[in-house]
């Protein structure tokens, strides 16, 4: 038998060792900052896990509404939220509770300034919360789409500096008592996407050190059936920056082939069909009105701005991100030029937008083109009105004011133009189409039905 000697140390459980454990044993508390399209669905996989979730967010609106049991999010039922509420899920907008989670995890907005430059004040803001109720074996999560660098330049050192107990980030000795771990982790939502489970799509993780990313990865892998550490928040931070680029870079390209193909007579839509046959080094992407959506429109700008920095200029990409830019303002010459040809100015038409979500079937106004679209041509002398299901109203935004109410799909005839601009299956296109004077369908939401009233754009 062996006999530890007084003079001998037992071995002490060490922080990353608890918090794994903690994680594995699914007793660990777990805090979402940012309820929102990502946050929510996210403290909702985590709730089904067993785990104690609480939500934070600024907006009283949607704390009232889970607490009440009510869902704002369209393919979130009320009875997921009742069913997490069973479980244990809370949500609050009293920020001081951090205190008591192990696991944080940041889901907050980063949109752009009016400069196109990247604006992280929900981050920082949201960061300044969190270092006060800081304590040693903490974990903190970024999720939040951003520039490589974001969360060693930015949250670690606000997170340093903030915290009333002198803790310092873990960086790499595993023995360290006074430590709390950062990663950075980018979320992979595709709202409407119904044909894979959200714990099927594998889970990039890069911590500051080896101990943040151990940690880091127990608390997704109790979540998603596959994780993929990388080396560095960096380069998770780069990951979910090409990824969106990726699909940018492709839709420019479609949309630039769609203006030279409406000047040429040729169809694109058929023409990608037709490409889509190919089994290899092919992978469709389809044209628009314009980019919708928290990531696609914004990416390229958070990255060609960090560029800079490097003396870089990232042409490319600016020039993709120009391009989808410019499409919200080739659909209205569009639209003028398809009354034109029946005799009628943009100024004074009555214009009947039907669908204002940036991509069909969900409840989304984020960078929508629709709103863009709105805009100008009421700037034009149109009077527009709109139809979506999902919204019965659009009141004011970041950078919009609109303050508009759903009309009902009746009288469709009364409108010199119906525009498609966002193609929900609610819709019965046939009808519409029998029953408008002239439909300008962007999204070829009316293909297989023939009529001299369609334009297609």
């Amino acid at each position: 038998m062996h006999i530890i000697s007084p003079e001998q140390p037992l071995h002490a459980t060490t922080l990353k060792e608890e918090s794994i454990a903690k994680l594995q044993s699914r007793t660990a508390k777990i805090g979402i900052i940012g309820l929102g399209y990502v946050g929510l669905p996210i403290a909702l996989l985590f709730t089904e896990e067993g785990f104690r979730v609480t939500g934070f967010d600024i907006d009283s609106t949607k704390i009232d509404m889970l607490t009440s049991l009510r869902s704002y999010i369209c393919r979130i039922p009320q009875t997921e939220i009742a069913l997490a509420r069973d479980r244990g899920f809370q949500a609050t907008t009293d920020f001081t509770r951090i205190s008591e989670m192990d696991a944080i995890v940041i889901c907050v907005p980063t949109p752009l300034t009016e400069y196109r430059e990247p604006d992280l004040s929900y981050v920082t803001e949201t960061v300044k919360s969190i270092a006060p109720n800081l304590r040693a074996g903490h974990l903190v999560v970024l999720e939040s789409t951003t520039y490589p660098g974001t969360t060693e330049e930015v949250v670690v050192p606000l997170l340093e500096k903030g915290n009333p107990s002198d803790l310092r980030v873990s960086r790499g000795d595993p023995e360290a008592s006074n430590v709390f771990f950062v990663a950075f982790s980018p979320e992979r939502e595709d709202p409407g996407n119904n044909t894979i489970a959200r714990n099927e799509i594998p889970k990039i993780v890069g911590g500051v050190d080896g101990n943040a990313s151990e940690v880091a990865t127990a608390l997704y892998a109790s979540i998603f059936r596959r994780t993929v550490p990388v080396s560095s928040t960096a380069v998770a931070e780069m990951t979910k920056l090409l990824e969106n680029i990726y699909r940018c870079v492709n839709i420019a390209l479609v949309n630039e082939l769609k203006l030279l193909c409406l000047r040429m007579g040729i169809d694109i839509w058929e023409v990608i069909a037709a490409a889509a046959t190919k089994p290899f080094g092919f992978q469709p992407f389809y044209p628009g009105p314009g980019l919708g959506g928290h990531c696609i429109p914004i990416d390229p700008f958070y990255l060609s701005w960090k560029a800079k920095e490097f003396d870089f200029a990232t042409r490319f990409i600016e020039l993709a991100g120009e391009i989808n830019m410019a499409m919200p303002y080739h659909t209205v010459e569009f639209i003028a030029e398809a009354l034109n040809v029946r005799s009628k100015a943009l100024n004074g038409s009555k214009i009947l937008v039907l669908g204002v979500s940036y991509k069909k079937d969900i409840d989304d106004l984020r960078e929508s083109p629709a709103i863009t679209i709105i805009e100008a041509l009421q700037k034009s002398g149109a009077s527009v009105a709109y139809n979506d299901p999902y919204f019965p109203k659009i009141g004011k935004g970041r950078r919009y004011d609109l303050q508009m109410q759903c009309v009902p799909l009746e009288s469709i005839g009364q409108y010199d133009c119906v525009v498609i601009l966002t193609d929900h299956s609610d819709y019965d296109y046939r009808s519409i189409v029998d029953e408008a004077q002239l439909v300008v369908d962007t999204r070829n939401a009316t293909a297989g039905i023939s009529s001299t009233r369609i334009v297609r754009c």
